[in-house]
């Protein structure tokens, strides 16, 4: 009965949502130190310069999360909403220079086992209400806890893989993407390499995860871009900011617009309505219930 009802509370929450075209997009690595907060920022920045409305959430409760990244002070997150009462204008961050807007998520997420229903029909709500007005969602994905939000993903909703040219960062990005198409269904991921010196180098990184996936897990893998190793980058990182805002001109910066014009070119999929995050925290819900 109660998973019954909380289907019927994600129908009439997606409903709310007034702005069909938002595109939820989740960036995700298969472990800390890949580069995957740092894209999500900088992407966030490129996206905000063409015009788009941009909500991260911030789904890491790592020193290195997105509002950390921007040196930006979270008093209060999306838990505080479910069981103190906080607003969603309380708990909201914004980076002033871009408008990007922030929402602290991860200890909401870990919470959901020990959420009453009515905090998570909440949950659900708060979701819908911080999302309603935006272009672009970008969800910065902790995949080290559990729950994970990448298992509550529909197989066809837009998931970017960060990784690099390292042997070990090619070896556990593979076991992700395993993990996903043998337990999720996925068979489709698509890349981007982090820090590498050329696009050459990257693509021939991706070549070889492209291959090794298709071959043995029947899963198609596309590239989406890569972010060259920029001493630029690094210090606009040191200083809080995204590279864009500091230095304009850097290869890093160029290549953030770029990946950030792919990945608005890439066609809406059929389940795209069904990928609001109202769905895919429904999903998640639906899952700890099942588990409990």
């Amino acid at each position: 009965m109660q998973l019954e009802r909380i289907t019927d509370q994600a129908e009439g929450l997606r409903r709310l949502l007034v702005r069909a075209s938002t595109r939820v997009i989740t960036v995700a690595a298969a472990r800390t130190g890949f580069g995957a907060t740092s894209i999500v920022v900088n992407l966030a920045t490129a996206l905000a310069r063409t015009g788009k409305e941009v909500l991260i959430l911030d789904g890491s409760q790592s020193n290195d999360n997105v509002s950390n990244m921007l040196a930006l002070r979270s008093h209060h997150d999306l838990l505080h909403t479910l069981r103190r009462g906080k607003t969603m204008r309380e708990i909201m961050l914004r980076d002033g220079l871009q408008n990007i807007r922030i929402l602290p998520v991860a200890r909401a997420i870990q919470a959901l086992p020990t959420l009453c229903a009515q905090e998570r029909e909440h949950l659900l709500e708060s979701l819908a209400e911080a999302s309603c007005d935006v272009d672009v969602v970008l969800v910065d994905a902790a995949t080290y806890k559990k729950p994970d939000i990448l298992d509550s993903l529909a197989p066809n909703q837009p998931l970017m893989l960060v990784l690099n040219s390292t042997a070990s960062a090619i070896t556990e990005s593979y076991a992700l993407i395993k993990r996903m198409a043998m337990q999720d269904g996925r068979q489709n991921f698509g890349i981007v390499v982090n820090k590498a010196c050329n696009e050459q180098a990257a693509r021939l990184v991706f070549s070889n995860v492209a291959q090794v996936a298709r071959q043995h897990l029947q899963v198609y893998v596309e590239y989406l871009g890569y972010i060259p190793f920029d001493e630029k980058l690094k210090r606009a990182t040191q200083l809080c900011r995204p590279v864009l805002d500091l230095f304009p001109n850097a290869h890093s910066a160029q290549a953030f617009g770029e990946l950030g014009r792919n990945l608005m070119l890439l066609p809406v999929t059929e389940c795209e309505e069904s990928g609001s995050m109202p769905h895919i925290m429904q999903r998640l819900i639906k899952q700890v219930c099942t588990l409990n």
